[in-house]
């Protein structure tokens, strides 16, 4: 029996799948997630789990290279906008673009999981990274 590490079957599974830039969306509960896209649904009520939430659980089993934020995020939340962002390295790219565009984006994700949060724009597009153990002989 599994007792460590993402205990949730399906997101195990899909974090598993994800290769070095595929694009994973960890979404607020109101996010319009495109037809035919893979949905993991962790909402409970309201704000049960927000997104930090999973976002720190997940970030210590999965590599981000690059964090994708709507420009609303930071407008309409700039606290919640700078805390999502401190659960990543400094090394980790924030990109902010448009809502839209995120949307527009978000028809090539992998996956989605789609949590509680009730705050708005809380989506965060997560850019698979090479974490620190890939091995080279130069840097």
């Amino acid at each position: 029996m599994k007792e460590s590490g993402i205990l949730n079957s399906e997101i195990a599974s899909v974090i598993s799948r994800q290769g070095h830039g595929d694009l994973l969306l960890i979404a607020d509960a109101g996010f319009a997630i495109p037809r035919g896209i893979e949905v993991i649904d962790i909402a409970l009520s309201e704000n049960q789990p927000r997104v930090i939430d999973f976002l720190n659980e997940l970030i210590k089993h999965f590599s981000v290279e690059k964090i994708i934020m709507a420009n609303q995020t930071k407008k309409a939340n700039p606290s919640y906008f700078n805390e999502i962002i401190s659960v990543f390295d400094d090394d980790t790219e924030v990109e902010t673009i448009d809502h839209k565009e995120l949307r527009k984006l978000s028809e090539s994700v992998k996956a989605v999981i789609r949590t509680g949060d009730f705050t708005a724009y809380a989506n965060v597009l997560l850019v698979s990274g090479a974490g620190d153990r890939w091995y080279s002989e130069t840097k």
